[in-house]
């Protein structure tokens, strides 16, 4: 049974019983309201029973890992999911966005920093899902065989389901919306990720990449996003 939470609810999937206290403790300080899990079937039962506003789930738990959770989420609902990777393990972060995290932030890191991470994730998150029903903008978009419904959460490669992570979509939703436009790598992370991520332009070109895969399924397709040198990219067709 799904239980109604507040808004502001953030879920905590950590093993470390030190950092978890740290989260939750200064997590409520700023106003959320914090559930918490020490292994991964807890935490995915928890997250399944309350449908929380955020994710911080971390990689390395008892009984599921982190990668095993996102991957049950991501097929169940759009919960964004920030990961907690250990220190210069780039395959675990390349792997989780891949499976559908929103993003991570690597150990050690700052208070600070996390907060800042849950509140620009939550604030983008609600951004998107207002400008996703405005009665007074276009939500629907077609550009070649690719069509976008920005009400529906949906895209369509020659009238098949285009199978996307959130942020993927968000970034195809942005080119498609845009198109003819570039926009630099940090427009980019603006625009779908937020103002904390501007500088991590690898993000960019990785989901950039993913896309491009997706699009080549249908080889009859005009549109095709473009690398601007020097610039960033932009969706042709």
């Amino acid at each position: 049974v799904e239980v109604h939470v507040p808004e502001r609810s953030v879920l905590v999937v950590e093993d470390e019983e030190n950092l978890l206290e740290a989260l939750r403790y200064n997590l409520e300080r700023e106003g959320y309201q914090v559930h918490t899990a020490t292994d991964g079937g807890e935490g995915l039962e928890l997250a399944r029973k309350i449908n929380p506003s955020l994710i911080l789930l971390d990689i390395m738990l008892p009984t599921l890992d982190g990668f095993e959770i996102c991957r049950i989420l991501r097929r169940e609902s759009e919960v964004p999911i920030l990961l907690l990777t250990a220190k210069g393990e780039e395959v675990d972060r390349v792997v989780g966005l891949e499976l559908g995290a929103d993003d991570y932030i690597t150990k050690p890191f700052s208070i600070r920093e996390l907060i800042a991470r849950v509140r620009n994730t939550l604030r983008r998150t609600r951004y998107l899902e207002e400008s996703h029903t405005g009665e007074n903008e276009e939500q629907h978009f077609w550009t070649g065989s690719l069509e976008i419904d920005l009400n529906s959460h949906e895209a369509r490669l020659a009238g098949e389901p285009l199978s996307l992570k959130p942020k993927e979509f968000d970034l195809l939703a942005l080119l498609v919306a845009n198109k003819g436009r570039a926009f630099t790598r940090d427009q980019i992370l603006e625009r779908v990720w937020g103002y904390d991520y501007i500088g991590q332009t690898r993000t960019v070109d990785v989901y950039i990449s993913w896309l491009r895969e997706k699009l080549q399924a249908d080889p009859t397709t005009a549109s095709s996003i473009v690398t601007i040198r020097g610039v960033g990219y932009r969706l042709d067709g």
